[in-house]
């Protein structure tokens, strides 16, 4: 690596905890570093896939090499995929048993309270992922009983080829964007869930993606199906520890939506300050059926995430509501994507970001509405509370509607904290740093009450983990 990038990558990050808990560097093969066509045959290969899926794979190699980096958002010219690793298989086989995980990287998941939450009977199935593969999957049988498949990915290719064919790539592209394309090249790990007709999964799924291996990436893929008249919600959790090096995470999320459904998609992202996430979620939404994005966005270097709701049946409809924080050096550059195809079709967003210490953060987003979706609904409101005067936050909105019959709404909200505020607050006795990170949980406060109990206080011990001095 070149002293130009180590410079430039040196992270000057706080003490993390147990999230940044790094396990000796340990592997049972991986790639060279870079990005070749040898490189996607030796994933595909060690995968023992499918012809079809190979040339999926080459065919977005050739994607990715012939795209440029977005110019758009956030300076993307420090990734340089020559320094990145794209497959590395841990030390450990796939098991339904959590005594069978290897001990160093089941005390790791330990830790960060992975299975404690499926001994509480708070979850109805667990994947657990370290680096470049599942090594812990497991689903509870009542739910195997109603035909609900929660697998992970390769599994799925395995065991149910021709669903995984019909539907992989059809809800995001290759050709979408560059790292769309990187993402199909070299994908490896995810969840596969198949949701039958008429199934409500009453308690949710989880899957927790731990990156662990300095200077590589991670391009899981997660697929979702819920069939007509079902109901499903979905965990999805992410962390790595700090390195003085860029690593890359550039998954893909598919999510399809039948007749009268609803999945709401819960995301807590806790990367550290070398990574570079570039993510893609989108979802297809049939007749009557309904999306639902619960996001919360901590750490990394840089954050490009949008996810998008496609609105294809009449009555569909999407809420995402969000929060992202940014501290220095850091740019988090996220936001939601509407695209109104059907009549009567309705979305809400609601975005919330902070920063402090020079951080940027950016809310980008579009509105679609399209001629043959009439009488349809928007609603977007950004919010962003800034925590000093070097800070930056800027609200981006796209809005394309082709039709006149629409009720579309749009607001956008920029502040500090209230001196008068914490002045009140301080005049009850309670310290001024203490009074700045109450307004601060106050101000996140919509967004916790989203989410399941244990993911709600994870996020809140995040915000104070963030604002450890910085304010006070």
């Amino acid at each position: 690596m070149s002293d130009r990038i180590k410079k430039k990558t040196h992270i000057d990050d706080m003490d993390r905890g147990i999230y940044d808990i790094k396990n000796k560097f340990t592997y049972k093969s991986k790639t060279e570093q870079g990005l070749t066509e040898e490189i996607v045959r030796q994933i595909s290969k060690e995968k023992g896939e499918p012809e079809w899926m190979l040339n999926y794979r080459l065919k977005a190699l050739e994607i990715f090499n012939s795209k440029e980096n977005p110019v758009w958002g956030p300076d993307l010219t420090e990734v340089d995929i020559n320094e990145i690793t794209t497959y590395i298989r841990p030390d450990a086989e796939l098991t339904d048993d959590w005594r069978n995980v290897p001990e160093e990287i089941r005390d790791t998941f330990d830790k960060l309270g992975i299975p404690e939450a499926e001994k509480d009977y708070l979850l109805s199935g667990v994947g657990a992922q370290y680096d470049s593969e599942v090594v812990y999957h497991n689903i509870q049988k009542y739910l195997l009983d109603q035909g609900v498949v929660y697998v992970d990915f390769e599994t799925g290719l395995r065991e149910y080829p021709e669903i995984v064919k019909k539907y992989f790539g059809k809800c995001i592209s290759p050709n979408l964007h560059k790292y769309a394309a990187l993402h199909y090249a070299v994908w490896s790990g995810g969840s596969f869930v198949y949701v039958p007709k008429g199934v409500k999964v009453d308690v949710p799924l989880q899957s927790y993606f731990r990156l662990n291996a300095p200077g590589a990436g991670q391009f899981e893929h997660t697929l979702i199906i819920i069939e007509d008249n079902s109901y499903c919600h979905f965990i999805e959790g992410c962390s790595a520890p700090k390195y003085n090096m860029i690593n890359l995470h550039a998954g893909a999320v598919e999510l399809f939506v039948g007749e009268n459904s609803t999945l709401r998609y819960s995301t807590i992202e806790n990367w550290s300050k070398n990574m570079y996430n570039l993510n893609t979620k989108r979802a297809i939404v049939e007749k009557d059926g309904k999306i639902e994005w619960i996001s919360g966005s901590f750490g990394s270097r840089v954050s490009m995430l949008y996810p998008a709701s496609i609105l294809k049946g009449e009555r569909a409809s999407s809420e995402y509501v969000g929060i992202s924080f940014a501290g220095a050096e850091q740019n988090i550059d996220t936001g939601a994507q509407a695209i109104h195809l059907a009549p009567h079709t309705k979305s809400t967003v609601n975005s919330k970001s902070i920063s402090k210490a020079g951080g940027k953060a950016i809310y980008r987003g579009l509105v679609k509405i399209a001629k043959e979706a009439t009488d349809s609904k928007a609603s977007v409101s950004c919010e962003s509370l800034m925590l000093d005067n070097l800070s930056r936050s800027d609200t981006i909105p796209v809005i394309d509607i082709k039709n006149k019959n629409v009720d579309f709404g749009h607001e956008a909200k920029i502040g500090k904290i209230s001196d008068e505020v914490i002045f009140y607050l301080m005049s009850r006795g309670i310290p001024e740093s203490e009074a700045k990170a109450m307004v601060v949980r106050g101000f996140a406060e919509p967004i916790a009450k989203e989410l399941p109990m244990e993911y709600a206080v994870e996020m809140n011990n995040l915000i104070n983990l963030e604002l450890e001095g910085s304010i006070g």
